[in-house]
């Protein structure tokens, strides 16, 4: 895996927590807009510029995308971003519920995205990928990370360690109660030993951010293309990620919820799971599924236990074996019709950091007719899936804590 130190573009300490913010696509437009209410140095109004226009402008608007431009120049020119003076790497740490990660925010390479080196698990929206390159295009920086998981490595353990018993240059808990830390790396031997250990490295694999990776590494290879002096040296042939050890990562629970029973009964509708599932009554609670293949159903004020009986599944095919292939086969599709998880408008998804009271809560008013709650994949599957080329079933995978943005930018120029 081909990496890069590079002089990031960052907020003075005193500045961060005004600056960082969320990632853009976790809230919509008037989430951003609350959140950054008399904020003028949050960066939603670079990452969310439609803020910054009356309710309602179409977010995709040319002068919406011209105007994230016009504030990142503005922070700039303020002093509310700064460049660093040389190239870095940095160590970005999150604590959350009493566990910290501890990432390498670093210059990942466009060629090893465009070659398959860095893996995905997901397919991406050409609306989407269209989207985050014109954003990318018109301010010339990857103003957000991707998230990368890389396999564990001993010596890079040890030489995080060494440096997180430093002073970081950030260090504050954002208002969902999560820290964010980070160290720069700016000695020299550091920094080759780091690019030394990734070069050794098959492969990296994309844990979330599937469309800020597509775009990054588009817009990278398309300014190499149109650049007749082109050396392969310069900056826009890399974007900017966070990159975790694969142990350290949790992936939390993605569960689903459905409109109606496709014109069963609630009675009907658990005598069709008892073809494939054990089904076991548990009361009026959901519980948390405890291993693979069991799942909880709640419907009708009533919890299921359901376990997936032996040959309705298959556990050596990397996607059949997911739970999420064995729900959306054998209950959306085959009991409920749903085919499409991706268009179809009867089925919702939950992310687990919400908590299985959210799915029961939009159950009980009458909004969703079922909820499906899902023992999570593991980082295993996920790497064992991208290794063997095959791409996870919509809405399978959800990483909690979210890096927070505005912490470090990567200019392409």
């Amino acid at each position: 895996m081909k990496i890069k130190p590079f002089r990031g573009i960052r907020p003075p300490k005193a500045l961060v927590k005004e600056v960082a913010s969320r990632p853009y696509d976790v809230l919509n437009s008037e989430e951003a807009r609350k959140e950054a209410e008399g904020n003028e140095k949050s960066l939603y109004r670079i990452i969310k510029p439609e803020i910054d226009f009356p309710v309602g402008k179409d977010e995709h608007d040319a002068d919406v995308y011209e105007k994230a431009a016009e504030n990142l120049k503005k922070f700039r020119d303020n002093g509310w971003l700064v460049q660093d003076d040389k190239e870095l790497y940095y160590v970005y740490a999150q604590t959350m519920n009493g566990k910290t990660q501890y990432g390498l925010v670093v210059g990942a390479y466009v060629e090893d995205y465009m070659n398959g080196k860095i893996k995905k698990h997901e397919l991406t929206r050409r609306d989407k990928e269209e989207d985050r390159m014109k954003h990318v295009k018109v301010t010339d920086a990857n103003m957000e990370p991707v998230f990368f998981a890389y396999p564990d490595h001993g010596e890079l353990n040890e030489i995080v360690d060494r440096i997180r018993t430093g002073q970081p240059e950030y260090d504050f808990v954002s208002v969902d109660g999560v820290g964010h830390h980070l160290w720069l790396i700016e000695k020299v031997e550091d920094i080759r030993r780091i690019t030394e250990i990734f070069d050794s490295m098959p492969a990296m694999y994309i844990a979330d951010g599937h469309h800020r990776s597509a775009a990054a590494a588009l817009v990278g290879a398309e300014k190499a293309k149109n650049n007749p002096h082109h050396r392969g040296d310069e900056e826009y042939n890399y974007f900017m990620a966070v990159c975790f050890p694969d142990s350290q990562l949790t992936i939390i629970d993605y569960n689903r919820v459905v409109k109606d029973l496709n014109g069963l009964t609630p009675d009907e509708f658990i005598k069709k799971l008892e073809k494939n599932f054990v089904v076991e009554f548990a009361g009026s609670e959901i519980p948390k599924p405890q291993h693979l293949h069991q799942f909880s159903i709640y419907l009708d004020g009533r919890s299921f236990i359901v376990t997936a009986k032996p040959g309705a599944y298959d556990d050596n095919d990397p996607i059949g074996q997911l739970d999420v292939t064995i729900t959306s086969n054998l209950i959306l599709d085959e009991i409920l019709g749903i085919k499409d998880l991706r268009s179809d408008k009867r089925i919702d998804f939950v992310g687990g950091i919400r908590g299985l009271g959210e799915l029961k809560k939009r159950v009980d008013r009458g909004e969703m007719a079922l909820a499906i709650a899902l023992y999570p994949v593991s980082m295993k599957q996920l790497m064992d899936i991208a290794d063997t080329g095959n791409i996870m079933p919509p809405k399978t995978t959800w990483f909690e804590p979210k890096l927070r943005s505005g912490l470090v930018i990567h200019q392409l120029q």
